[in-house]
């Protein structure tokens, strides 16, 4: 038996995976109708691939197309087969990897971008200093009351993340976000 090959409790041998696994947003132009989005789903967790982030949005009105950001991790051998496997559903129109595209193109990773509600606890002596962080952060108070507020915050997905640990021991009752908007830098379309 070849040093490479391991047995996997299947029929079959697969050479043992060596590269590491990396974060890849994917951007997937879909037709805007009824059980796409379950299509595309169904295909990660009936492959056991995990999804860090999703949002779905119709982006054109008039040609009934919806656009599907996905953020996913694998080894470069699993994010081809996922790419292949999107491609190969029927309302799938294309599907681009725009981690790799960046790179292959010289640029930064392409845009992200994510909003987040995050409602805090604001009474007493942490009331001005809650405001305080806020504005530090760049986040506007959509809603407050005398017990608490509501910021809205936009931006990367780490940048959230702090936020959202500033404002714990504050008293952060709740959040929602909205998964991660992505786009490549440059003049090239999806």
């Amino acid at each position: 038996m070849n040093a490479q090959l391991q047995p996997t409790g299947s029929a079959y041998f697969i050479a043992k995976e060596t590269a590491a696994a990396e974060s890849h947003t994917l951007s997937v132009l879909v037709d805007n109708e009824p059980g796409v989005l379950a299509r595309v789903i169904g295909l990660f967790s009936g492959r056991g691939y995990n999804i860090e982030s999703l949002t779905v949005s119709e982006t054109e009105h008039e040609a009934h197309l919806s656009r599907i950001t996905i953020v996913t991790r694998g080894t470069p051998s699993v994010l081809e087969q996922i790419k292949a496997q999107l491609e190969r559903i029927i309302p799938v129109h294309r599907v681009v990897d725009l981690t790799v595209r960046a790179r292959d193109l010289g640029q930064e990773r392409p845009v992200e971008r994510e909003v987040a509600l995050v409602k805090v606890a604001g009474t007493g002596e942490t009331r001005a200093e809650t405001l305080r962080l806020a504005d530090a952060f760049q986040a506007k108070v959509v809603d407050a009351t005398v017990e608490h507020f509501i910021f809205e915050i936009t931006g990367k997905s780490a940048k959230i993340d702090q936020f959202v640990a500033t404002m714990k021991p504050l008293g952060l009752n709740e959040i929602c976000r909205t998964g991660i908007a992505a786009m490549n830098r440059g003049p090239q379309g999806m």
